[in-house]
């Protein structure tokens, strides 16, 4: 019955159209949210008008982007990055640093969230922008787990304090999982991804990050993964994952 409806809706969208932002997601030429700034700046035209938010299109309409021709790819590639301290993730290439001309690949992709520039360890990257939604949506709780060093002594006090939330931002942080792995390191996995959210965390309580790995997400993990490389995404954890975002696209659609 799944299978029917899913075949009634491939066909409405097909007759129907797309929304603009999705299209672009699933032709792997930006993320959904990307979409929608280029959407503002005026920068993408269909059959040469300029598009506005909300517009539906089809795979018969011309569609530009900076006056180039959006070719949707349907064979999207997946990857597991390490990614060294002092690399900005960023898509823009002005941008000294930025992890798009570090990594040189030979295909567009762009990263699936932000891990900040004092951090380094797993971030994924792809051409699949309707993926990075599906991922980055808070409300699916995806997990993140990050190792911390810090520069005091851990207490259980400190640790009991990461866990059920700390205010920062303006707003009280999700309760989460953390705990003591050394005298000065810890782990911790979150479900939000809020501006340096860690390090304003620990700072709130009177510490200072030394460092911070970010060593999975969800299903997928780092490992033996040497900074600086790139990995595929294997077929199993590609499997595991369709699997775990599964009520994310119900969500998102």
């Amino acid at each position: 019955m799944e299978s029917v409806m899913e075949g009634r809706n491939m066909e409405k969208e097909k007759n129907e159209g797309k929304r603009i932002n999705k299209y672009l997601s699933e032709a792997g030429f930006t993320s959904r949210r990307e979409a929608d700034k280029l959407l503002e700046e005026g920068r993408i035209t269909v059959n040469g008008v300029t598009a506005v938010m909300g517009q539906k299109v089809t795979e018969d309409d011309v569609i530009l982007v900076d006056g180039k021709k959006v070719q949707p790819k349907t064979d999207h590639v997946y990857l597991a990055f390490n990614k060294p301290k002092g690399i900005e993730t960023t898509t823009n290439e002005d941008v000294p640093g930025n992890i798009i001309s570090y990594i040189k690949y030979p295909r567009r992709i762009f990263p699936v969230g932000r891990l900040d520039k004092d951090s380094s360890g797993l971030i994924l990257m792809t051409s699949d922008g309707d993926i990075v939604n599906k991922i980055l949506r808070g409300s699916n709780n995806h997990d993140k787990e990050y190792i911390v060093t810090v520069n005091r002594l851990i207490t259980p006090e400190f640790i009991s304090g990461m866990e059920n939330g700390v205010p920062i931002l303006g707003q009280v942080t999700k309760k989460c999982k953390a705990e003591k792995i050394s005298t000065r390191s810890f782990r911790i996995i979150l479900t939000q991804g809020l501006n340096r959210q860690i390090r304003r965390m620990c700072e709130y309580f009177g510490y200072r990050v030394v460092s911070l790995r970010r060593v999975r997400i969800m299903n997928i993990r780092l490992g033996s993964l040497v900074e600086g490389e790139i990995r595929e995404l294997s077929p199993k954890e590609m499997q595991d994952l369709d699997i775990l975002l599964k009520d994310s696209i119900k969500h998102w659609e």
